[in-house]
C-alpha cells in the first residue's frame, strides 16, 4: 500500500490552508526578490512547497543539501524535479577535503558512536554547505509542520535564524493527511521511500521505517535520546537541550 492510499484524506479547512500557503509564499518572494530559496530536504512536505512555488510561477529559487550519505532514492528525485517543473535545482554538496578527513579519523559509521560525533557529521555534511546556500539570500522556506514532533508543535509561519534571515515554515498548520490529499489531488512527484513507512527521511545511515503507532520522527537518529533528534538545520544553539545516547547496542538493532 502506498503513502498516498495510507494518509491522503481531505480534511476541513483545507482549500484555505493552500490558499494561506501560497498568500504567504507569493509575499515573500516579492519583499525578498532575488535572495529567497526554498531549503528541500526531497520530503512529502517540500515536494508540495516545490510544486506550490512550481504551479504558481513563484519567483523563489530551490537548493537541496546531497550529503554524500542520501539513499539513491532520494538523490534521484533531485532529477526528477527538474524534468518535471522545468526547475533547475541548486545543489550544494559539503566539502570533499572535509569529509575524506572525518572518515578517515573516525569511520564510516562516526555517527553511531556519540552524540558528539554524529553532531559533527550532520554540521560538515548539512550545516556547512546550507550556510553556502544561504550565505547570499535574505530569506529562505522550509517544509517544518508543528505536527512533526514535539519539538517543532510551536513552529510559527514567519520566524527568524540565527544570521537575520527570515525563515518560512508556510505549512506549519498542515496535517499529514493535508500533504498527501495534496500530492494525490496534484500529481506531485515523491520519494518513494515515503511508500516504505519512512515519514522522516534523512541521510540513509540515520534512517530507519518506523513501526504503526511510533512518533513521525522515531525513524531519525533511532539510537538517541528524543530531545537529540534534530541536525542542528533547524535548532538555535542557545535553545539546545542536553541530550544523552541509547545504549550502543540498541543503535545497531
Amino acid at each position: 500500500m502506498s503513502a498516498i492510499d495510507l494518509y491522503a484524506r481531505a480534511t476541513a479547512g483545507f482549500d484555505q490552508r493552500v490558499a494561506n500557503t501560497i498568500s504567504l509564499l507569493r509575499e515573500a518572494a516579492e519583499t525578498h526578490a532575488g535572495r529567497i530559496v526554498q531549503a528541500t530536504s526531497l520530503g512529502a512536505e517540500d515536494m508540495v512547497i516545490t510544486d506550490l512555488i512550481a504551479r504558481h510561477h513563484l519567483p523563489i529559487a530551490i537548493g537541496t543539501l546531497e550529503t554524500g550519505k542520501l539513499h539513491a532514492e532520494t538523490s534521484e528525485l533531485i532529477g526528477r524535479i527538474e524534468h518535471h517543473y522545468g526547475l533547475a535545482v541548486e545543489v550544494y554538496r559539503p566539502q570533499q577535503e572535509a569529509v575524506v578527513h572525518f572518515v578517515r579519523n573516525n569511520g564510516e559509521e562516526a555517527m553511531y558512536r556519540s552524540l558528539e560525533l554524529r553532531k559533527a557529521c550532520c554540521g560538515m555534511r548539512k550545516l556547512e554547505p546550507l550556510s553556502r546556500m544561504l550565505a547570499e539570500r535574505s530569506a529562505w522556506v522550509t517544509g517544518l509542520r508543528r505536527e512533526q514532533s514535539d519539538a517543532r508543535n510551536e513552529v510559527p509561519f514567519i520566524d527568524q535564524d540565527d544570521q537575520g534571515r527570515a525563515k518560512l515554515n508556510p505549512l506549519a498548520d498542515w496535517s499529514w493527511n493535508d500533504i498527501w490529499h495534496y500530492i494525490r489531488s496534484n500529481d506531485v512527484p515523491y520519494n518513494p521511500l515515503h511508500d516504505q513507512f519512512m515519514p522522516s527521511i534523512g541521510c540513509a545511515p540515520c534512517t530507519r521505517a518506523i513501526a504503526v503507532g511510533e512518533p513521525f520522527r522515531a525513524g531519525r537518529w533511532w539510537w538517541e535520546d528524543e530531545a537529540a533528534k534534530e541536525c542542528g538545520l533547524h535548532v538555535n544553539q542557545a535553545d539546545e537541550p542536553a541530550v544523552s545516547m541509547l545504549k550502543p547496542q540498541e543503535a545497531t538493532a
